[in-house]
């Protein structure tokens, strides 16, 4: 005998103590899926037999039960649920997780069960306790139906108890996981079949000509309907046809929409009203044969309240679907997959008010639904809307999976007006994009933060650190629908060995030859801020992809989620003349893009670092150089005077002069800053684009792409100079060291290394993205002027890099992942977290000169 359960349910053993249930389960379950009354009754109160404890145990039943239904998993519960008040919240449970319940139920004599507990010790409970148990039971099997168990499996005898050799588990009907793809995804028809059939071709379904409704598709390729293939169009029954024969011979897959369950009830006999289309659909049907509409009725009673295919990565259903009921199976699952969720009220045109479930998503499965017509197919968290109204004039979209590509047809008319208005010939309204996302969610980030990363594994972020970043994101940060993207910080090369550097080229081509790197691009380092520029084509994408309103065509930030700028009127103006360039070089066109994030330094320096020069190196500068010559002079004339000061004054001289050096430096970072003329803008990493993070590019790639840019304003963009080194080749090793000392000497801060491909990982795991090597004049700024003195430089050069490097490493691959989850269109909050994740790890304890 085999007895059949659904993968994921709740199974309910039933019956007296002594009847077997447990020695069954042990038999048939892992012992992780089985949840025992005894048992918990032993883990609170240490005595599995100790009845007072019972209310404890099954408040902890209980509570497993629920965890492990959470997360999607098979649960049996081993308890003696004879009673129906105690099935009764099991099934409430089971209806809060979408879980189907299977009941196993043990009718064995009382004989039986009475034979079975005198031969334990422990369990000398009286034959009352046997009876009254079998009595419940009896009165039982009458109900369980009503209750809601829908599978029951009544096991009358030890004989038919040993006759079970085996429980198969059954996938439920909407897991296709095995399901790959790649599929079409088609939004709500609506009866326009030939804007079916035109999209169809334009996708490359290739239709017979002697058979409109044979149709062969592109190798490999299927279509899935996301509902909705009926009223309000012309031509719902060659829809029907069309799509009927596809599902048929397994060339398309097709969940139910709203309307085709509606038809259904019509074929029915139902008592339901013809408005909304229907009678449309009814009309167009009184032609077709008897035989057709069986095939009908049998084509949409079969259909699937919704499907998870691809290992679990999509889920399709007509109204969209939470992901706590997703691959589940309930009647609360099939209402939500036909008409999402709404508030039961009504709005001024008369129509359901529905919760926008889509903001609050946070899954990491894909959902593609239709159902809500929308002027553009809308992303938001990880989910699209691809009902783009074709009945109402708009068009006919299809999703391509996984490519995430939009496929159109413009309607070849209107067929009928909507009740909400949609505006298709125009933008449409703020109303029909909704933003991207919802904003910054606390509950996201606070406390302990565990995230997992494509290219490092799990970074850790600590309570206290957590907290430190949101100080930082609540204050200061800029709108953070922007904030896709934060730079890691940049590991300094090993310490030199000269006795009078601390850091020198040799130690980081050394670094990345002996990662196993063969090739590194040199670049310059500039004399200003880090800055990250997201920029639009227009406010319409900035407002379409960012969720952006009223806010301009971008924003400019810096490596801490500031806005560089204080001014909107000069950012603003700023980003126009970089959106110019991109115009002028064919920027958009070239990258099939409407936005773009560039990775930048903006100079000068002074621009944004005022308060800091102003208040610390200036404030030093000046009390340095005022007051170590006057001191020089008492000393000179000390000495003059006979006294034995030398070597005062040779120190303070020194020291004067290493004031003087202090001054120069960071007067190199500052010139005036007027109007947008002074400023200039060095790109070097071209991050992302619609559909595409570039890090698949070498870091030549990246400079020459961005020279060419440049190109577009050379008063404003600022090509970097770079050099690209051969590590085994020692010639070119020497001409980088050359080209380093002449940018330091004459003042320049150094220059950046980076392997030529953007990433790089080996044996070990991931390698430096880039390492700094800086002059000795810029570290004076950084170190203090004196740091160059033979003690102080001696003790310095002690400084360990594990802690920065470390650091350097989780934050790039935390901006990579937000990066990557934003342009893959998943949930912003996941995008944030990661984002937040780099602010946090900005407050470990650091040394923040390295």
């Amino acid at each position: 005998m085999q007895i059949k359960i659904p993968e994921f349910s709740l199974v309910v053993l039933i019956g007296s103590t002594g009847s077997g249930k447990s020695s069954f389960a042990r038999k048939f379950f892992k012992p992780t899926e089985i949840v025992s009354s005894d048992t918990c009754r032993g883990i609170v109160s240490d005595d599995e037999n100790n009845q007072a404890a019972t209310k404890d145990a099954f408040e902890l039943v209980h509570y497993i039960i629920r965890k492990r239904l959470k997360n999607g998993l098979l649960t049996v519960v081993d308890a003696t649920n004879v009673q129906p008040e105690s099935r009764k919240a099991l099934m409430q449970i089971a209806r809060e997780y979408h879980a189907l319940v299977v009941a196993i139920v043990f009718n064995l004599p009382d004989s039986v069960c009475l034979a079975r507990n005198n031969q334990r010790p422990d369990r000398q409970f009286g034959s009352h306790v046997v009876r009254q148990h079998n009595q419940n039971l009896k009165k039982s099997l009458k109900t369980l139906k009503s209750e809601g168990f829908r599978q029951q499996y009544i096991l009358d005898s030890e004989a038919e108890v040993n006759a079970v050799q085996s429980i198969v588990r059954q996938p439920l009907y909407n897991n296709r996981k095995y399901e790959t793809g790649p599929f079409d995804i088609i939004g709500d028809v609506h009866g326009c079949f030939d804007e079916l059939k035109e999209l169809l071709e334009k996708l490359g379904y290739q239709f017979d000509t002697t058979n409109t409704f044979s149709v062969t598709p592109p190798a490999g390729r299927k279509a899935f309907f996301v509902g909705d293939l009926v009223d309000r169009g012309p031509n719902s029954p060659d829809v029907l046809r069309l799509v009927m024969q596809m599902v048929k011979e397994d060339k398309a897959l097709c969940v139910p929409g709203n309307h085709d369950v509606k038809l259904l009830k019509y074929l029915n006999g139902r008592n339901v009203q013809l408005k909304h289309g229907l009678d449309r659909t009814v009309e167009q049907l009184a032609s077709v044969s008897q035989e057709f509409l069986e095939e009908v009725k049998v084509f949409l009673d079969g259909l699937i309240s919704h499907f998870v295919v691809d290992d679990g990565r999509l889920v399709v259903a007509h109204a969209g679907l939470k992901e706590e009921m997703q691959g589940r199976g309930s009647g609360a699952v099939r209402e939500f997959c036909l008409y999402g969720e709404t508030t039961g009220e009504i709005d001024e045109f008369g129509l359901p008010v529905r919760i926008n479930w889509a903001a609050e998503y946070r899954g990491k499965t894909m959902v593609v639904y239709g159902h809500t017509p929308v002027v553009e197919a809308q992303w938001q968290n990880n989910t699209i809307d691809i009902d783009t109204g074709c009945v109402f004039g708009g068009k006919l979209t299809a999703l391509r999976y996984p490519e995430k590509e939009l496929v159109s047809v413009k309607a070849k008319e209107v067929y009928a007006q909507s009740t909400r208005p949609l505006d298709f010939e125009g933008k449409g309204s703020a109303d029909n994009h909704n933003p991207a996302d919802a904003a910054f969610d606390i509950d996201d980030v606070i406390g302990k933060q565990i995230i997992h990363t494509r290219l490092h594994h799990s970074v850790t972020i600590r309570e206290q650190n957590a907290m430190a970043a949101l100080e930082v994101m609540s204050r200061f940060a800029i709108n953070p629908k922007w904030l896709i993207y934060l730079p890691p910080t940049m590991s300094p090369t090993e310490t030199s060995k000269l006795p009078d550097l601390l850091e020198y080229p040799s130690e980081a081509f050394k670094y990345y030859s002996d990662q196993g790197v063969t090739t590194v691009v040199c670049e310059e380092k500039h004399m200003g801020s880090r800055a990250i520029v997201v920029l639009c084509r227009d406010e319409e994408t900035a407002l379409k992809r960012f969720g952006v309103s009223g806010e301009g065509i971008g924003v400019c930030y810096t490596r801490t989620g500031r806005s560089f700028f204080t001014d909107n009127a000069l950012e603003q103006a700023f980003l126009e003349r970089i959106k110019v360039a991109c115009d002028k070089t064919g920027f958009w066109d070239k990258f099939e893009t409407d936005w773009v994030l560039l990775d930048c330094e903006l100079m000068p320096w002074s621009a944004k670092a005022q308060a800091l020069l102003q208040n610390q190196y200036a404030a030093v500068g000046a009390a340095a150089t005022h007051a170590l010559p006057m001191v020089n002079t008492v000393l000179a004339q000390a000495k003059g005077r006979g006294l034995e000061v030398e070597h005062l004054l040779k120190s303070y001289t020194e020291r004067q002069k290493m004031a003087e050096k202090f001054v120069t430096a960071y007067r190199h970072y500052c010139w005036p800053v007027a109007s947008l003329d002074d400023y200039k803008l060095a790109p070097f990493h071209l991050l992302a684009t619609e559909g595409k993070v570039h890090t698949d590019k070498t870091h030549r790639w990246h400079m020459d792409t961005l020279a060419e840019l440049c190109d577009g304003d050379s008063q404003l963009l600022f090509k970097t100079p770079y050099k690209v080194v051969d590590l085994q080749n020692e010639a070119e090793i020497q001409q980088a060291i050359v080209w380093w000392e002449q940018l330091t000497y004459a003042g320049g801060e150094g220059f950046v290394v980076k392997p030529m491909e953007f990433i790089v990982t080996n044996e070990k795991g991931l390698v430096q993205p880039a390492i700094k090597c800086r002059g000795s004049e810029y570290l004076r700024i950084i170190y203090g002027p004196e740091y160059s003195s033979f003690t102080n430089i001696t003790r310095l050069k002690s400084r360990s890099l594990g802690g920065k490097r470390s650091l350097a490493l989780r934050e790039f691959a935390l901006g990579m992942e937000a990066l990557e989850k934003f342009v893959e269109r998943q949930s912003l909050r996941t995008v944030h977290q990661c984002v937040f994740g780099v602010l946090a790890l900005e407050s470990e304890p650091i040394d923040p000169r390295l």
